[in-house]
């Protein structure tokens, strides 16, 4: 990584980087003037709102960072200003969230458009890439996406956008089960009513909610696309009018995107895993939650990496002895119900849709625009969970022991708390799929082994009644 990791350069008005830990924010003199009038008309009221945290820096302290030579490149913008913004907790991008959390991105776009025009503030940009989440929470990260807006000025521009990258995908994933990751991986900009068409039965056309988001712009858009009267300003004479005119728009989207909602109780194979679909007794269970507790509430893990999350029983657990948690698993249903768990609770957990065997690439122009997962993880966690996953990952994605414990060492700078399930345990023969032959080798000695070449064993014990051993792990030195 190059000592200055620049994290946005689209938006003319100003470019966003990463210095000696620090998130800094570089504007021109249009830039700095616009944000300087939003501020202004709104400052106090717009962290409370769900934006993320901003202060100008004073010129002092401008003129200090600017003269740091690792910032000659931001030489040819003309900086008139620099403003800092509070880090994310763990960078986060839309292919990662589940349904929920793209709902939840949505629902705070539209509530901060409908809030600020009562302050005279437009949104000129909405899409979910302007949106993290800090744990459960959303907030919106692009400051440069608000303006003072003419107050005659009835028209929402980005709203082609809200469609394309919000209600068209939660819309085609709540009716085809088309996961997310899958329409982000391939389409930062989202879905074009056109590409959602053919999936329409000719009946579904004339559905007033399909028709509106997809069969009418397919039948009329390209004659309104060739219009140059579209992009005009249309103005009104009156001002409340205008206001009155745009609020109903917005409240016809949020109406929309509440259409969109995912569905509560969905089930996927692994969403009743807690409930029966394991080898556990019910004291065996108990025993592990003992387990993992006590190693946590010993230890003291600031910040928590929990792999295979399922429903998030640990995560949750290790929220509750003060960790910062982000919990991974590749089902979006477990994911999204950890997600309305973690928002209903407060708890300090980020959910996200990650196949560790196949984790999230780095994307954008240069693959420098949203990091890889990998990237973003690596010595990140002061303790890592993973908890009936090896398992998985040995079998299902054929990856040799010794490279999982190198990449648990990898992701933690402290403790690995990980549990082995043997070759008997029925779940451990459920994936293998007949093929047992191929783990003959496969047992505790040879798991205790593999892992001391990265790890210290500090502690174990054994699940009661089955093949399966929970192990506290430190790392050397």
């Amino acid at each position: 990584m190059t000592p200055i990791e620049q994290a946005s350069f689209r938006d003319p008005a100003g470019r966003l980087f990463f210095y000696k830990g620090r998130v800094i924010r570089a504007l021109n003199a249009t830039g700095a003037a616009s944000l300087g009038e939003v501020w202004q008309a709104a400052g106090k009221s717009l962290t409370a709102a769900g934006i993320v945290s901003t202060r100008f820096l004073d010129p002092a302290e401008s003129k200090e960072l600017l003269a740091d030579p690792s910032l000659d490149f931001l030489k040819d913008m003309g900086v008139a200003a620099l403003v800092e913004h509070e880090p994310a907790p763990f960078a986060n991008y839309p292919h990662e969230w589940p349904p929920e959390m793209l709902h939840a991105a949505g629902a705070l776009t539209i509530r901060l458009a409908r809030n600020l025009l009562k302050a005279g503030i437009g949104v000129k940009d909405a899409t979910p890439t302007n949106v993290m989440f800090w744990g459960p929470k959303p907030v919106f990260l692009d400051v440069l996406s608000f303006e003072k807006r003419d107050p005659h000025d009835p028209t929402w521009l980005p709203n082609a956008q809200f469609v394309r990258t919000f209600l068209l995908p939660l819309l085609v994933n709540r009716r085809y089960g088309i996961p997310l990751n899958e329409i982000f991986l391939a389409r930062r900009d989202g879905l074009e009513p056109e590409e959602v068409y053919p999936l329409l039965r000719p009946l579904q056309r004339l559905n007033p909610q399909l028709f509106s988001l997809v069969s009418f712009p397919v039948w009329f858009g390209k004659r309104s696309a060739e219009s140059e009267a579209l992009y005009k300003p249309r103005l009104l004479k009156n001002a409340e009018q205008a206001q009155f005119v745009l609020d109903t728009l917005l409240k016809g989207r949020e109406r929309a995107l509440d259409r969109v909602r995912p569905k509560t109780g969905r089930e996927s194979s692994w969403s009743d895993y807690m409930t029966g679909n394991n080898n556990y007794s019910s004291s065996g269970f108990v025993a592990k939650v003992a387990f993992v507790r006590d190693c946590l509430a010993k230890n003291r893990p600031a910040k928590v990496l929990d792999i295979g999350c399922n429903t998030g029983v640990f995560s949750v657990l290790a929220a509750e002895q003060g960790a910062n948690v982000v919990s991974v698993d590749y089902d979006p249903v477990v994911i999204g119900n950890l997600w309305r768990a973690a928002k209903e609770k407060k708890a300090s957990v980020l959910p996200l849709v990650v196949n560790l065997g196949r984790p999230s690439p780095a994307l954008g122009w240069a693959n420098g625009e949203c990091r890889s997962f990998l990237d973003r993880a690596t010595g990140a966690f002061d303790a890592v969970l993973m908890l009936a996953l090896i398992h998985h990952l040995l079998v299902s994605e054929r990856v040799p022991l010794p490279q999982i414990f190198e990449m648990a060492r990898r992701l933690t700078k402290k403790w690995l708390i990980v549990e082995y399930v043997g070759p008997s345990d029925s779940m451990f023969v459920r994936v293998t799929r007949g093929r047992g032959h191929l783990h003959e080798d496969y047992n505790q000695q040879a798991f205790e082994a593999t892992a001391q070449r990265y790890f210290r064993i500090v502690r174990s014990e054994e699940v009661t009644g089955s093949d399966r051993r929970l192990y506290l792990m430190e790392v050397p030195g």
